[in-house]
């Protein structure tokens, strides 16, 4: 059995391991998107729909998950709505990705329109939504301005579905992390799911997989060639006595919090929020972050600077 902590170097905070080691995050390109409804009912149904299978681009076309809910004085067309974020790799994975989901999941969606939610930066980096999906209109679509956005009005079965012509891209930073190690599963999932709740309340940031957690947390690779990324091992408690741990003999759950956003400001400062939350928990035992040695990210996230 290996020595369970001496693989890693810690440091104590509010009585709970901390790892002193780093997250490793990457660049990404991502934009804000603006749903609007007729009811806040309807603007959520369709962000949820529209950020459907975007955990993670080892398998998905993007990284996307509502940030916030907005009152009507908030939005574009004074209703209720939600924000978006989405990330994918380049900016033109991104166009297509955001083209797909806002028309097969947005413009389906009772009374809903859509809109850019990045109106600053280079007018040189958006990219056509409103202007692509128009043609779904089959020649009745009509454009029209509302102040200085340009915008698509294509006929749908219960009015008009109206969308942004262009939206903004911007340079963000994926794959923040946390790693937060619990005596039982229950202490673990409690604590992470405080800190993710908490991590909501960072602007700029979204948590884009189930309910804000990880179970599967990974490494790069897999002694399968087809695979991409596999399970990371050092780091599941089931196989403690089979590999190189680095997990005390305590812990008996862990849960990872992935974190992604507009600038590496917002994703530090969610990282800072969530240890805070975790650390003060019950059932703690230890708190990490997943790297890949530095050869990966071009970001990297002390765990003792977030503190």
């Amino acid at each position: 059995m290996a020595d369970t902590t001496a693989a890693l170097e810690t440091f104590e905070h509010n009585g709970v391991a901390i790892a002193d080691t780093f997250a490793e995050a990457f660049t990404m390109v991502g934009t804000r998107v603006i749903v609007t409804a007729e009811t806040a009912g309807w603007a959520e149904t369709a962000g949820v729909q529209a950020t459907g299978f975007a955990t993670s681009v080892i398998a998905c076309n993007a990284e996307a998950a509502i940030e916030r809910t907005l009152e009507p004085d908030s939005t574009p067309d004074g209703r209720p709505g939600v924000s978006l974020l989405v990330f994918a790799f380049n900016r033109d994975a991104l166009a297509a990705a955001v083209i797909d989901r806002v028309g097969q999941c947005v413009l389906t969606c009772p009374t809903t329109a859509c809109y850019n939610g990045l109106l600053d930066g280079d007018p040189e980096q958006r990219f056509d939504v409103g202007g692509q999906l128009r043609f779904f209109g089959d020649g009745y679509q009509a454009s029209k301005k509302l102040g200085d956005r340009r915008l698509w009005r294509v006929p749908v079965m219960d009015g008009e579905f109206l969308c942004e012509e262009r939206f903004g891209s911007a340079k963000g930073v994926a794959g923040g992390n946390l790693l937060i190690c619990g005596t039982t599963t229950a202490e673990a999932l409690e604590a992470a799911t405080l800190a993710a709740d908490a991590i909501r309340q960072v602007p700029d940031c979204i948590l884009p997989f189930p309910g804000g957690l990880v179970r599967s947390g990974s490494k790069v690779g897999s002694q399968y060639k087809a695979l991409k990324a596999s399970t990371n091992e050092a780091w599941c408690p089931t196989l403690r006595a089979q590999v190189d741990s680095v997990l005390p003999e305590t812990v008996e759950a862990v849960y990872e919090i992935v974190i992604d956003g507009l600038t590496l400001k917002a994703v530090t400062e969610a990282m800072r929020v969530g240890l805070a939350t975790a650390s003060g928990c019950d059932g703690v035992e230890l708190i990490g972050a997943g790297n890949y040695g530095g050869q990966l990210g071009q970001h990297h996230i002390q765990l003792r600077d977030c503190l």
